[in-house]
C-alpha cells in the first residue's frame, strides 16, 4: 500500500499537468511501510511525451535530501499523457527496484493516479490511499 497526504497528491498531479505536453516524473521519499513524506519533482531528461527518464542530478538531490530527513527513496511517479495509468512495456522494462512503488498519472481525461509494484516484469496494482 502507498499512502500519500492530500497535499502530496496535489503536488504530484500539479507537476504532471505542468509538464504537458511531455511526460513528467518525480520521486517519493518515505518509509518502508509505504508512507510518503515528500514528493520530489524531477526533470524528464528524455524530454519526451512517450517516455521518461529521471534527471540524474534531480535523483541525486532527492536521494541526499531524503537521507538527511531519515527517509529513503521508495518510489517513482510519471505521467502518461494519452494513455491509461497502467505500466507500459517500457515502464516495466525500466523498473529499477522491485521494492519501489511505481505511480502512474494518466492525463488522458481527468487525472487518474494508480500505484503498482513490479516484480519480475509483472505489474500488480496496489492500494493507493490519500489521507486528509
Amino acid at each position: 500500500m502507498l499512502r500519500l497526504s492530500r497535499r502530496t497528491w496535489l503536488e504530484l498531479v500539479g507537476h504532471c499537468l505542468d509538464g504537458l505536453p511531455l511526460e513528467a516524473c518525480g520521486l517519493f521519499g518515505g518509509h518502508p511501510d509505504g508512507r510518503v513524506e515528500v514528493f520530489y519533482p524531477c526533470r524528464n531528461a528524455a524530454a519526451s511525451a512517450r517516455v521518461y527518464e529521471v534527471d540524474p542530478r534531480d535523483h541525486l538531490r532527492a536521494d541526499r535530501d531524503a537521507e538527511d530527513r531519515g527517509l529513503a527513496i521508495i518510489g517513482v511517479a510519471h505521467s502518461h499523457t494519452h494513455t491509461d495509468a497502467y505500466p507500459s512495456p517500457t515502464d516495466i522494462a525500466q523498473a529499477p527496484d522491485p521494492g519501489w512503488h511505481y505511480v502512474l498519472v494518466s492525463l488522458r481525461d481527468e487525472p487518474v493516479v494508480r500505484s503498482y509494484r513490479i516484480l519480475d516484469g509483472n505489474p500488480a496494482e496496489e492500494p493507493l490511499v490519500v489521507d486528509g
